[in-house]
């Protein structure tokens, strides 16, 4: 049995990032001397329960870190942020990790090792009582870059709703390029599904946003909330879409800002909003994001956002 309490059961990857900027181009055999070098906690599944809490969702994420001091840097960082990470598994193997090359745009390029996230999710998730209390959402935060729960495919989303909870999944790159054989299956047991412009292409083939909508509603989608970047978000159902033009802000550095607008979208319909005022609150957990270096260091609370939405400026108006 659910309790009232709206909360999020989030799995995914962690992963200890490092992020280098600015970095215009990269010279091989000479040294490139930059602003920051600094080390957080990343991966979609931190990014997204922190961003979350932050908002003061309550959250517990599933997931993997090795036995090893970066492990234990992302799990202190977890709890700081009152993430629920009693579930997370220590595994004897190297914490996943990325450098984040970031351009003086905001750009990122990652290089990425896999590391635990390679055995992550070894058993199925179990929807038992005790995992779900005081949760009313699951949310599946990455996918395609953990190989165990991939195999499984739409099996949590399945088992998550006879549990009772909603679902909801964030597509992220997928470097085996199964696209659209491994999410289509996934669906028909999804309330909402986050895409980016790029992976929406590679999974559709098409970049236009209506098009894309219509060729993931047809499979059992129920909404489809769909990332632009800098142009904002447009949201799909099979009866309606929403043009949320994105907020007018210097950007540092993009690193997570795709958790973020999931975790704002999250945040914002688990306490009622409609589709607009969700997709409006997510460009701006979004755009507070990029602001900072790091995934979260520049999320505020919901009543902080809420606050500066009230002074910010949209850019030019969205036309999907």
């Amino acid at each position: 049995m659910v309790s009232h309490v709206h909360g999020v059961l989030c799995s995914g990857n962690l992963v200890y990032d490092t992020v280098v900027g600015p970095v215009e181009d990269l010279h091989w055999g000479a040294t490139t001397f930059v602003d920051c070098i600094e080390c957080h906690p990343g991966g979609n599944g931190a990014n997204t329960s922190r961003a979350l809490a932050k908002l003061g969702i309550p959250v517990r994420l599933l997931g993997a870190v090795g036995t090893d001091p970066e492990g234990r840097f992302i799990l202190d960082a977890l709890k700081r942020s009152h993430v629920d990470s009693s579930y997370i598994d220590l595994i004897d193997a190297p914490t996943s990790a990325s450098v984040a090359i970031v351009k003086p745009s905001g750009e990122r390029k990652f290089f990425h090792q896999m590391g635990v996230s390679r055995d992550a999710f070894a058993e199925p998730i179990r929807f038992t009582p005790e995992i779900c209390h005081g949760m009313t959402h699951y949310h599946l935060a990455s996918l395609f870059v953990l190989p165990r729960l991939r195999r499984r495919g739409p099996e949590p989303l399945i088992q998550a709703r006879a549990a009772g909870l909603k679902t909801s999944f964030d597509t992220n790159w997928d470097p085996d390029a199964g696209w659209m054989e491994t999410l289509s299956p996934c669906l028909p047991h999804l309330d909402l599904l986050f895409m980016n412009e790029e992976e929406a292409h590679m999974i559709t083939g098409s970049r236009e946003p209506a098009q894309i909508a219509k060729i993931v509603l047809a499979k059992g989608l129920g909404t489809l909330a769909l990332k632009l970047g800098s142009r904002g978000c447009a949201i799909y159902t099979q009866n309606q879409e929403v043009l949320c033009p994105a907020f007018d802000v210097p950007v540092k550095d993009t690193t997570g800002a795709g958790d973020c607008f999931a975790a704002g979208f999250l945040a914002a319909t688990l306490d009622g909003a409609n589709l607009t005022e969700a997709g409006r609150f997510a460009n701006a957990v979004a755009a507070l994001s990029v602001q900072k270096i790091g995934a979260v260091s520049g999320v505020l609370s919901k009543p902080e956002t809420e606050a500066w939405i009230k002074s910010a400026h949209y850019r030019v108006q969205l036309n999907a």
